[in-house]
């Protein structure tokens, strides 16, 4: 935390009223939003992409009223990729073989639309910028600054020029402080501001832990006639174990286009598992390989997903700060959605802050707004999956018949990385995969198709805390798991001159932050790195 009346390094200091860290959904609609009702107000958004979109990731398929609410006009000049939903498919998937399920009345699209969430955040930019927000692409927020009272007064941006071993290079710039009277945080799922705050605040006393899943997207060009244009197919099943959540989706875009994406909860227990590995047998699955061959493919990436809902939601209130978006957690897992979410939230929040000029009871308000009241009636469907697929599915029904009303809450108790299980006291079940014969070869293919760049000169934006953990302790518990659940291959363990080390292969980040999350000790911190660095998701 930086405090600006003890600052160590002489600071460039900018004033506004409002500063809102994170250009996705939730911080582009909260600026236009503040700027609609209160033009005279100077708000800036701050973006760690190199250029807004670059970093946003999403499956995705939104429900279009929030956004038609907040610009209506989008609909006269949408994104490229945009594209009517026309029919629904679930599948339950076998080793072999598939079987039609009945599609959930929640996941029924007719009316909503694929979209690249990297577009459309471009696309609300545009009219940000319009409207007399400042935006700063490729300039992260490091930490809070705090008031000398202890409220936030703004955020401190990130030193630039700094060499691999964090000190000054001759082209060291110290990061601005940006004062404002209001820090709206906006950074989706697992952001570093908003970690920093909650444990700051205590914000998350009062919740369960937060869960998590990891989305993997490809965007493939395929031959003509396969795909048909609006069709959106939703799985279950193989290739993953009854004990772990997740499945798959293929969303039909125009000019022969796919997206093709896997979810896995970063619940799981198995410590061999490996979540790109199980993406990568989905596409290998007989009723799936046949259309992606002689196909190519254009983007990759990967993204956290805050997936427990209404039982982690944190307070999303602090003197002089505000949570909105995925930053907090507004997913709805039952739908699969979360961008009309992070609308809402945006929108409630500038209309808050314009009605009451502070932060103070937001809270309760968006607890009690249509987001709120969405997520508390789905709030059931995640944690009933922590049994097993059989058991999630036939609680998830009930759910349905009772359209959310039941009148329990079940809980999420454990932490995802507590729930990692040890080598000698977990048995890993035989999951039959099969070779890959589709691209890409492997992790680091993937990582060309996500466009990820990185000065190598700067210090790695991912803090290991103990690294003598890794090299002893977990590869003796664990056989360092970090080396597959991340599915960028960030993390190696080397051997050089007979002795095991910790390798940190930082130009790799997809910026997913599962080894956030996933780390069976707790002990990495993924960190903004300086200048825009990152992936390029525009077109996912």
């Amino acid at each position: 935390m930086s405090n600006q009346a003890t600052a160590a390094i002489a600071r460039d200091i900018m004033e506004y009223d409002v500063v809102i860290v994170g250009a996705g959904p939730a911080g582009l609609a909260c600026a236009i939003r503040l700027k609609q009702l209160q033009p005279a107000l100077s708000v800036c958004l701050l973006e760690k992409a190199s250029a807004v979109g670059a970093h946003a990731l999403s499956g995705a398929v939104i429900e279009p009223g929030p956004l038609d609410a907040l610009a209506p006009e989008w609909r006269q000049s949408p994104p490229s990729i945009c594209v009517p939903a026309t029919r629904d498919e679930m599948h339950l998937l076998t080793r072999t073989g598939k079987h039609r399920l009945p599609v959930p009345p929640l996941l029924h699209n007719r009316g909503n639309f694929i979209v690249s969430l990297g577009q459309l955040a471009a696309w609300l930019a545009q009219k940000a910028e319009a409207l007399g927000v400042d935006i700063f692409p490729g300039f992260a927020a490091a930490e809070p600054v705090l008031s000398p009272t202890g409220a936030v007064h703004g955020v401190r941006l990130g030193d630039v020029g700094r060499d691999r071993t964090g000190q000054p290079g001759p082209n060291f710039t110290p990061g601005a402080e940006i004062h404002a009277d209001v820090t709206l945080v906006a950074e989706g799922a697992r952001g570093s501001l908003a970690k920093q705050l909650i444990r700051h605040f205590e914000l998350d006393a009062r919740c369960d832990p937060q869960t998590y899943g990891l989305g993997m997207k490809e965007l493939w060009q395929l031959p003509a006639g396969r795909l048909e244009p609006g069709r959106i197919e939703h799985t279950v099943g193989w290739p993953l174990d009854a004990g772990t959540y997740g499945g798959g989706f293929l969303y039909h875009l125009d000019r022969d286009r796919l997206y093709i994406g896997f979810v896995v909860g970063l619940d799981y227990p198995d410590p061999r598992f490996s979540p790109f590995e199980a993406f990568q047998q989905f596409k290998h699955h007989p009723a799936i390989k046949p259309r992606l061959e002689g196909g190519e493919i254009l983007a990759a990436g990967a993204r956290t997903i805050a997936a427990g809902g209404w039982q982690c939601l944190p307070c999303l209130e602090m003197p002089g700060a505000l949570l909105i978006g995925d930053a907090a957690g507004g997913v709805n897992v039952a739908k699969i959605k979360g961008v009309h979410q992070a609308i809402r939230s945006g929108m409630l929040a500038a209309e808050h802050l314009t009605e009451t000029g502070s932060p103070a009871g937001f809270d309760a308000r968006w607890r009690a707004s249509a987001g709120g009241r969405e997520l508390h009636a789905s709030r059931n469907f995640k944690p009933g999956f922590k049994h097993g697929l059989w058991v999630g599915m036939a609680n998830a029904a009930l759910e349905t018949l009772t359209r959310g009303h039941s009148p329990w809450t079940l809980r999420h108790r454990v932490a995802d990385h507590a729930r990692l299980q040890r080598l000698g006291e977990y048995q890993s079940p035989e999951r039959g995969w099969e070779q890959r014969t589709l691209p890409p070869r492997d992790r680091l293919a993937s990582v060309f198709f996500a466009s990820t760049s990185h000065d190598e000169n700067q210090p790695a934006h991912l803090h290991v805390r103990d690294p003598a953990i890794c090299v002893e302790r977990c590869a003796r518990e664990f056989d360092n798991p970090c080396q597959r659940f991340c599915p960028a291959n960030v993390y190696e363990m080397v051997e050089v001159d007979g002795h095991r080390r910790l390798q940190i292969n930082a130009a790799n980040c997809v910026h997913c932050k599962a080894c956030d999350v996933k780390d069976p000790y707790g002990i990495i911190d993924w960190t903004p790195p300086e200048g825009g660095s990152g992936p390029n998701y525009q077109s996912l």
